[in-house]
């Protein structure tokens, strides 16, 4: 039985220059939470899921872009400043050609755009109970 707890915001437009602040609370005995920016959810310039323990990987952050429901090859980080039971917050920087993600006010990760960010009007957070979302 799936439990996931999605939040999805439509009908919004962040562009290059822009930024999107997402703070929520990480559940306890969290597998896995995601953030995804696009045009809807088979067209994603940026899927954000930082693992706990899920397909093998712990404690590792998965970067993807989605294009007409087809994945993208996964960028894999193991920088991991996430806690289940607390709360985090993940800044999203859109820039033209990548997109910067400052987690919980530390060290930024890029993330390069697979093609070209000119207008992002979806946004789901899934498995994080969302506290406050900042266009």
């Amino acid at each position: 039985m799936n439990h996931s707890k999605i939040l999805t915001l439509n009908n919004f437009v962040v562009k290059p220059g822009h930024s999107v602040e997402v703070v929520g609370f990480i559940p306890k005995d969290c597998k896995r939470f995601s953030i995804n920016f696009g045009k809807d959810e088979n067209n994603l310039v940026l899927h954000f899921e930082p693992r706990f323990d899920f397909r093998g990987d712990k404690h590792k952050i998965v970067l993807n872009s989605r294009v007409d429901s087809v994945w993208g090859q996964e960028q894999r980080e193991s920088f991991f400043p996430f806690q289940e039971g607390s709360d985090t917050t993940a800044g999203f920087q859109f820039e033209k050609d990548k997109i910067i993600i400052e987690l919980n006010h530390l060290k930024p990760l890029t993330f390069s755009a697979r093609f070209p960010i000119e207008e992002i009007s979806y946004l789901s957070v899934n498995d994080l109970q969302a506290k406050s979302i900042t266009l």
